[in-house]
C-alpha cells in the first residue's frame, strides 16, 4: 500500500515547494493539513487545469492592479501638498509629519494612498520642502513634494 500521495501546491509551502509544483508527501500530511488548508490539490489532470485557470486569473488581477497603480502614480507624480505646522525659531517643528499624515492629506485631495505606500525613512521634523517617494506597486513609484511651512500664530 502506497504511503505517499502526489499533490499540486496552490501556495508556496516552506521546505516543500512553490506554487504549481507537484510533490510527493505522506498521505496523512496531505489529507490532514495540505488539502483542508487549501494549500494543495490532489494531483489529478482536472486539478492541473483548475490550477492553470487560477494562475491565469491571478495574472490578470496583477496586471489590472499594476495598471491602476501606474495610472495613480502618473496623477500623483509632481504634485505638492502643504502642511502648516507650529515651529520654533530655528525652524524645528513642535510635532512631525509622518507617512500617515501624508497619506491622509493625499486622501483629502482625492488620491487613494495608504500610509504603507509612503516611503519616508523618518518623520519630517523641520520646516522645508521635501521630495517624498510613494510606492504604489513594486516598480511603480511617484514623487510628491511636501511643503512644511510655519503656521502663522498670534
Amino acid at each position: 500500500m502506497a504511503r505517499t500521495q502526489d499533490v499540486i501546491l496552490r501556495r508556496k509551502v516552506d521546505n516543500l515547494g512553490d506554487v504549481g509544483d507537484v510533490v510527493s508527501v505522506r498521505r496523512g500530511y496531505a489529507r490532514n493539513y495540505l488539502l483542508p488548508q487549501g494549500l494543495a490539490y490532489a494531483a489529478t489532470e482536472q486539478n492541473r487545469r483548475l490550477l492553470e485557470q487560477e494562475r491565469a486569473a491571478a495574472l490578470m488581477a496583477e496586471d489590472r492592479d499594476r495598471s491602476k497603480a501606474a495610472a495613480l502614480a502618473e496623477r500623483l507624480d509632481g504634485i505638492s501638498i502643504t502642511f502648516s505646522m507650529l515651529a520654533g525659531e530655528e525652524g524645528k517643528l513642535y510635532g512631525s509629519v509622518g507617512p500617515r499624515d501624508i497619506a491622509s492629506k493625499l486622501g483629502e485631495d482625492g488620491y487613494d494612498v495608504h500610509a504603507k505606500h509612503v516611503l519616508l525613512v523618518e518623520p519630517i521634523k523641520a520646516l522645508g520642502v521635501y521630495s517624498v517617494a510613494i510606492r504604489l506597486y513594486p516598480e511603480v513609484e511617484a514623487s510628491v513634494k511636501v511643503w512644511v511651512i510655519k503656521e502663522e500664530g498670534e
